[in-house]
């Protein structure tokens, strides 16, 4: 079940993967625009969502699109989610950390989704049901029991705004008791590397539905928990996500509240 979309996500990421290669560190600087005080667009971003989009409504013109740059169109019960350039800060400024995100979600949640690293060759695959992969290997969560000792991702972002001082408090519980945490700055690289057991969980607020719709498949099919920080399923609506292996996620919640 669900091979045609699954094959269309992985085609998409690819074309969407191969046109950011072209530009990583070759972006002209009138290419790059800002959309609101430190969030920037660049032609990179728009010509990947552009060849995405084209790829998946040829294959699928029943379902919906929703796109970081474009924005929604057609049936949004079905649609695909889209975020062409995870890290465009980082894109921009030739660090070499971030991604391609590609779902597609229904009525029930999400149903297929792919990150793809193209810099590393990294697939990060799920389908409802059907478990997760690695370049083609299953991957599951770490089997870290708890935060002590948990390496953890972060995010923060400009716009959290008068959010931030939440953030800090959080941040202040958590940092004494994890082994290490780390802010890469490509929120779904960060859910694709807690799904694959490199970090043993991530915590961030603010994110949108293109940050996530796929590495939250990736983390549920790797066997590991998701929520907002109150342990609640609001997560994908509030934008504050916490995934993590079951342990470490019943921890953070306590230390997150």
């Amino acid at each position: 079940m669900y091979e045609a979309q699954r094959d269309a996500c992985l085609a998409a990421a690819e074309a969407g993967g191969q046109v950011l290669l072209k530009y990583f560190r070759h972006l002209e600087p009138g290419s790059i625009t800002e959309k609101t005080k430190n969030d920037l667009v660049s032609v990179a971003d728009r010509e990947a969502e552009s060849v995405i989009r084209e790829i998946l409504e040829f294959r699928f013109p029943q379902y919906g699109f929703l796109g970081e740059e474009g924005g929604a169109a057609g049936d949004q019960e079905r649609r695909w989610i889209v975020d062409p350039l995870d890290g465009t800060l980082n894109f921009v400024q030739g660090f070499p950390h971030w991604c391609v995100s590609v779902a597609l979600w229904d009525a029930e949640g999400p149903v297929t989704g792919c990150v793809l690293d193209p810099l590393k060759g990294d697939c990060f695959e799920a389908t409802r049901g059907m478990g997760a992969l690695w370049n083609g290997s299953p991957m599951h969560v770490s089997a870290q029991p708890g935060l002590d000792g948990a390496f953890l991702a972060v995010g923060f972002a400009y716009q959290l705004g008068d959010r931030f001082p939440k953030f800090l408090d959080a941040f202040t519980r958590v940092f004494p008791r994890a082994k290490g945490l780390r802010r890469a700055g490509a929120a779904a690289l960060d859910l694709a590397h807690t799904a694959a057991g490199i970090f043993d969980g991530f915590f961030e607020m603010g994110l949108k539905p293109w940050d996530v719709a796929a590495g939250a498949l990736l983390v549920l099919e790797a066997g590991g928990r998701i929520s907002d920080w109150e342990g609640e399923e609001t997560w994908f609506e509030s934008g504050s996500v916490l995934a993590a292996a079951p342990g470490v996620h019943r921890d953070l919640i306590e230390a997150l509240r």
